[in-house]
Formats: structure tokens, sequence, C-alpha cells
């Protein structure tokens, strides 16, 4: 990208304040006007000044347009030195930061709500991608007696069934009804061996080097960040640990998001590889293990990698 016309796209005081957030998170045009305080076309039409000239991308998701940062060739330092003085510059930074952590703290409450709405449903209702055939392939490859982290684990169908040969089952949700109805059915049960906290998937309330194995079934396509899950679940695996992941290979029905509160619509077997390489995850191996034979035909992937010490 030519010099002089990177630093006139990034003269302007809007876009820089638009870029700022856009490298910290991907967002709407609604939730950067809410940020902002801006006008929707003025967003727009700096959004599409900062497309045309490299400096964001958009993706879908479902009827909205998702932007995120980029760096056209030939512009990356100028961007980042850009980026890094701009926050002490721009007096309105700390305004937008704080705008910009209440928009994620507001995404998680919304997901946080459809599963406490959830919390005893889930063995009567339709959930996509729980398969009896997929969680048994996942069983017969499991090594008793472990601590095992099953996390999103919403009432805890998974968790009582580790429990009976594990030596020890953490589960983990963001829900506070999900974690008092899986505890209570532990106790009713006198399942001792499993312990229920309520965390985030991001933020897992599990000590570094705590646990054998990390399960994660239907559960990485409600995560935020992806990558930061699965970089979570590397910090709590001793060396020698095991991840394994079960979800819903990438689809194109995108009612799921409403119907099922669905952040992504799946993974392809190589974004998951590419994810958990990110995280130095190694002996990474992929699978799909099932197809719903009934429409949207959704389909179980599974993926199987190792924390090394």
């Amino acid at each position: 990208m030519e010099l002089l016309k990177a630093l006139r796209i990034l003269g302007d005081r809007g876009r820089i304040r638009i870029l700022r957030l856009l490298d910290k998170e991907d967002l709407s045009v609604a939730e950067l006007q809410e940020i902002l305080g801006m006008g929707q076309s003025r967003i727009s039409m700096q959004l599409s000044q900062l497309k045309q000239a490299g400096f964001v991308e958009v993706r879908r998701s479902g009827q909205k347009s998702i932007y995120r940062a980029a760096a056209p060739a030939g512009a990356q330092a100028i961007l980042a030195e850009v980026l890094e003085r701009s926050g002490g510059e721009i007096k309105e930074a700390a305004h937008d930061d704080e705008g910009l952590r209440l928009i994620l703290s507001r995404r998680k409450d919304h997901l946080r709500s459809y599963f406490d709405e959830l919390a005893g449903r889930f063995g009567r209702d339709y959930v996509p991608g729980r398969s009896w055939k997929a969680l048994s392939e996942m069983l017969l490859r499991l090594l008793p007696p472990l601590v095992i982290a099953d996390l999103g684990a919403g009432e805890g169908t998974l968790a009582l069934l580790l429990a009976q040969r594990a030596e020890r089952v953490i589960a983990v949700d963001n829900s506070q009804k999900m974690v008092e109805y899986g505890t209570g059915v532990a106790q009713r049960n006198g399942v001792q061996n499993l312990e229920y906290r309520l965390g985030d998937l991001e933020e897992l309330p599990i000590a570094e080097d705590a646990v054998d194995l990390v399960l994660m079934h239907q559960t990485l396509h409600h995560a935020l960040h992806p990558q930061q899950a699965i970089e979570e679940a590397w910090r709590v695996l001793r060396p020698g640990g095991r991840i394994v992941i079960l979800d819903l290979l990438k689809h194109d029905f995108e009612a799921a998001r409403e119907l099922y509160g669905d952040v992504w619509s799946g993974f392809s077997q190589v974004e998951l590889i590419e994810l958990l390489r990110k995280a130095q995850f190694q002996k990474i191996e992929s699978s799909i293990l099932d197809r719903e034979k009934e429409a949207p035909h959704f389909e179980t992937i599974m993926a199987i990698a190792e924390k090394q010490g």
C-alpha cells in the first residue's frame, strides 16, 4: 500500500477510534454505533473507506455484518504504531474501551440467560450434535482414572457418566442455574467425585496444570473467542494431558443462532486443527463421527490433541 494513502486513511480520528476497537474485538455496525455514539451512516461510510483500503475485513454472522481489523501489505508497521500511540492521544479512548467492555459483558449475559432457561430441560429438549454415537466414540478413548474437566457441562449428563470411573470430574458452566441443577443431581445420586464450578470458558476457575483431560462437548461453538477458550484448556492441562473436542461441523443453518444460542456455525476440520495448533497442542487428530438423518443434517466433528511437556 502507498504510504501517502495509508497516512490519509489513518489521519482521521473517527477511523482510528474504529480501528482501535476492531483491533481488540470483532464488532457489528450497531455495536460500534453504541460504543462510539456516532450515526450509523457515518460509521458505515468510515468502515467502507477502511475496507476499501484493506484496513478492515468483514464476515457474515446471520443477518449481521461483523468487522475486524486487518493490516494491508506495506502498512503493518504504520498501523501498529498508530494503534499503540492512539490510546494516549485520543481523549475518547478510555470511553471507547469501557463501551467495548460493556458490549462484551452483554454478549456473555445473553448467552448465560439462554442457558439459564434450559436448566433441567436438556434431557428432554433437542440440542444439535448431542449424539450418543459420538459420545460413545469419545468415551471409548478415555483412560481412567483421570482428573477430568468437563467444560460447558450444562446439567451434567456427561459429567455424571465420567464420574463413574474418573478420579475426579470438575464440571464448569457459566450458568448459575445449571451449576445448581447439576450439583443437586450429583448430591441426590451420591456422586462425591463430581464438583461443579461456576465459570467462563475463557477464564476457567481451575488451577494451572490441574487436570489430565479436558472435554468440550458441543461447547466451543458457544464461546465468544474459541481461540482463547482452547488456550485456557491448554493452561489447566498437565503435561501429557489431552483435550477432546466434540462439536458441530461447519454448517449454514443460521437459525441455530437463535434456536440454540450458538455464536459460531460449527467449525471445519482445518479450523479446529489451526485453533489447537495455535494454542501449542500437538499430536492433533480430527475426524467426522456422525451425520444426523433429519434436516438440517448436523454433523459431529471430533478433535483430540495433547499438551506435551
